[in-house]
């Protein structure tokens, strides 16, 4: 074969596990000496068209041992728009540096950008492995059963209610509304159930991007359990929309799909002033969901690891066009098995909670879902007396 290049690139917003791919691509990469240099494109998939590379085998082995608890992305990424163009240029760029494996790590719109990476390189002849390494908070991609990424954003989710929910029991006197992330899903927002310990704390209520939001049925529910509990905790997506499709706040800004939201907890909270006369806050941990290691899982580090471990025997293997994905076999004990999903099943297409996860009222979830989530939080949250459990 000789000897010959391989790339890896980074597209889209980051995780607390990013680099634990990264991690697993280069300790893997290094095991076959005929990869004579493993670049990285720093910044993202644009970095490709302007051929700005750094060669991973000269980062010192002590910095490279440190990717896996490093938050966002060691070597940069983007959201990059690539036109029609673009495409034929990176196969021309990939093959003037000899780079015959590629590997794409990213949530959706990053795998549509390496399905249309792997067609241009295969309409211009190009003997390149173009191979994707699925990676999102959102846990939108489809066909696999989760994505590196969302692991550890369930569980800085469901720390994070956690304590705010102790904080609500104890000062009973209003309503908190905490915004979560997840664009047109609501898997993270759900993930905040696993803050209940059955002792009356975690979320009263969760609102998902899948049902319609009706503002009357929400300030009912508010005002009820605000009778009953004093205190009321309640996770929103930053997501909603209300009975006609619409978002309940507009977006700032839209760029791509990319969207800037506005405000969805101040508004749920200035509703709640407003209609019921109820002191209400809210809170919007925002992208710390995303970078913190603190919160990381263990198993999503170690899944992430492999996802990109697996990406390059892949491609060693000839596989091209294709993305790592995981098939659930058992929720208990849990355990899953590798697959590789054609990329053109995963290309833009967004995967969003099924109905037998929600409830039918459509302010919680079901068992099913936390019997699904729970695994992938790595363990259990950290244990602390619960106010209720005093009384």
């Amino acid at each position: 074969m000789g000897k010959f290049n391989a790339l890896v690139v980074h597209g889209g917003a980051p995780t607390a596990v990013m680099n634990a791919s990264l991690y697993g691509a280069v300790r893997e990469a290094g095991k076959h000496g005929e990869i004579e240099h493993f670049y990285a494109a720093v910044g993202g998939s644009g970095a490709i068209l302007r051929e700005r590379f750094l060669d991973l085998k000269t980062v010192p082995d002590e910095l490279v041992s440190l990717l896996p608890a490093t938050p966002a992305s060691a070597i940069g990424t983007s959201r990059d728009a690539l036109e029609a163009g673009d495409y034929a240029a990176i196969a021309r760029i990939l093959q003037k540096h000899n780079i015959r494996h590629v590997f794409f790590n990213g949530g959706n719109g990053t795998m549509d950008t390496c399905g249309k990476v792997y067609r241009a390189c295969r309409e211009a002849g190009a003997p390149v492995q173009v191979i994707g390494i699925p990676k999102t908070i959102d846990n939108d991609i489809a066909v696999t059963d989760h994505a590196p990424g969302y692991g550890s954003a369930a569980r800085y989710i469901a720390g994070t209610v956690s304590e705010i929910s102790q904080d609500v029991r104890s000062l009973p006197i209003h309503v908190c509304i905490v915004e979560t992330m997840g664009r047109n899903c609501g898997w993270i927002t759900a993930a905040s159930a696993l803050a209940r310990t059955g002792c009356g704390d975690g979320p009263d209520l969760i609102y998902l991007p899948e049902r319609p939001f009706d503002p009357r049925r929400f300030l009912e529910d508010v005002e009820r359990l605000h009778r009953e509990k004093g205190g009321v905790l309640v996770a929103a997506s930053e997501g909603l929309r209300d009975l006609g499709g619409n978002p309940i706040v507009e977006p700032v800004v839209r760029i791509g799909r990319a969207a800037y939201y506005g405000d969805v907890g101040s508004h749920l909270s200035n509703l709640v002033i407003r209609e019921l006369g109820i002191k209400a806050r809210s809170e919007k941990p925002g992208i710390g969901g995303r970078a913190s290691i603190a919160f990381q899982s263990p198993l999503d580090c170690a899944e992430a690891e492999e996802a990109g471990r697996r990406a390059v025997r892949a491609a060693w293997d000839g596989q091209t066009g294709v993305m790592v994905g995981l098939r659930r076999i058992s929720d208990s004990p849990y355990r899953t098995e590798d697959i590789l999903v054609p990329i053109e099943q995963v290309m833009l297409r967004e995967r969003t909670m099924p109905d037998e996860f929600i409830s039918p009222e459509g302010n919680d979830v079901t068992p099913a879902f936390l019997q699904w989530c729970r695994p992938l939080l790595g363990g259990p949250l950290r244990r602390f007396v619960s106010f209720r459990q005093l009384l």
